[in-house]
């Protein structure tokens, strides 16, 4: 295992004041989704960026037996102004908001329209839940699919969250929170790209940033020690290396970042336990979406999945980003 990972922690490989959608949020009308708005308006705001609202319509192939069955209104026509009703929606609930909206009304399955997106997005943002169109399972279909396609880190937004009060812009205004931003890492190079991207959330929430790694239990350490036989001497061992190593990631990141302030913690148990308790009362939970053991075994892993699940704040999913060939990282502006 190569534990420097100094180096892909220092840059995100691509800039994101190059995407033009900036934050870009899949809107449905429902209540999930309504939460998700006024979110993705806040991290807009933050951002100095656009705030792009998308609603996507499929149109489905219809066969008509007769001249006399054939609507007035051709489907694909009736399902685009159907969608831009539901973004009318939108803009009257962002009535007041100081920053600039673009409305777009995509053709398309939500989680394939969103996606595409995100190539020109840098944060997009989604409810755990919606209605048919964008959500639906349990976690979501486009909730679950985003995180791991996207081209751009992705806020999914629990039924948890609370939207401004007031009128006007005052819904949208930075809420002062002495809260961290957590970051969950294995210290894997995804990780390692999630914590860069929790470094650069906190530093823009003016909040503290927390480094926490959970070393499995003994029982399910096979990634971890392949070929050795556990005692827990070995444990302690590899539970102080871990700390030395997580107390230099901290470090660096306060060279790089010298108002942040960076705690760190190394606890053996399940990962996904210890994030969801940290989503009860962090500003926001960052984790990639894949990385060493557990973490993957599918596209979008265990950890992040299960969190997903069960998180009760918001929760940043940072994709795999890997730098194009014969392109240099950029730092984020």
């Amino acid at each position: 295992m190569n534990d420097d990972i100094r180096t892909s922690m220092s840059a995100i490989p691509y800039d994101p004041a190059s995407r033009p959608l900036g934050v870009l949020i899949g809107y449905d009308g429902s209540e999930q989704s309504v939460l998700a708005l006024h979110y993705a308006a806040r991290a807009a705001l933050r951002a100095g960026s656009r705030l792009t609202v998308v609603s996507a319509f499929t149109v489905p192939t219809m066969l008509y037996t007769t001249a006399a069955a054939i609507p007035p209104v051709p489907e694909d026509v009736a399902r685009e102004a159907a969608a831009r009703e539901v973004l009318e929606e939108a803009r009257d609930r962002l009535a007041g908001y100081p920053g600039q909206i673009e409305l777009r009304a995509e053709q398309g399955d939500a989680a394939g329209v969103l996606v595409r997106l995100s190539a020109d997005a840098r944060l997009a943002v989604v409810g755990a839940r919606g209605r048919g169109g964008f959500l639906g399972r349990l976690l979501g279909s486009v909730s679950s699919a985003l995180p791991s396609h996207a081209h751009c880190p992705t806020v999914v937004v629990p039924t948890q969250y609370v939207i401004g009060e007031g009128t006007g812009a005052e819904r949208f205004a930075r809420v002062d929170d002495d809260a961290p931003v957590v970051a969950g890492t294995d210290r894997s190079p995804q990780g390692a790209l999630a914590t860069r991207f929790a470094a650069q959330a906190a530093m823009d929430r003016l909040a503290p940033l927390h480094l926490t790694l959970a070393l499995p239990p003994m029982e399910s350490l096979g990634g971890w020690y392949p070929e050795m036989v556990l005692d827990p001497r070995v444990v302690e061992q590899r539970h102080q290396q871990l700390e030395e190593s997580l107390a230099e990631d901290a470090e660096h990141l306060r060279q790089e970042f010298p108002a942040l302030q960076v705690t760190t913690e190394v606890l053996v148990g399940d990962p996904i336990a210890q994030l969801v308790e940290h989503s009860r009362t962090a500003q926001l939970v960052v984790v990639g979406t894949r990385g060493h053991g557990r973490m993957a075994s599918a596209l979008l892993g265990s950890v992040s999945r299960g969190l997903l699940q069960r998180a009760e704040g918001p929760v940043l999913v940072v994709p795999d980003l890997s730098t194009p060939t014969g392109k240099s990282p950029h730092r984020p502006r």
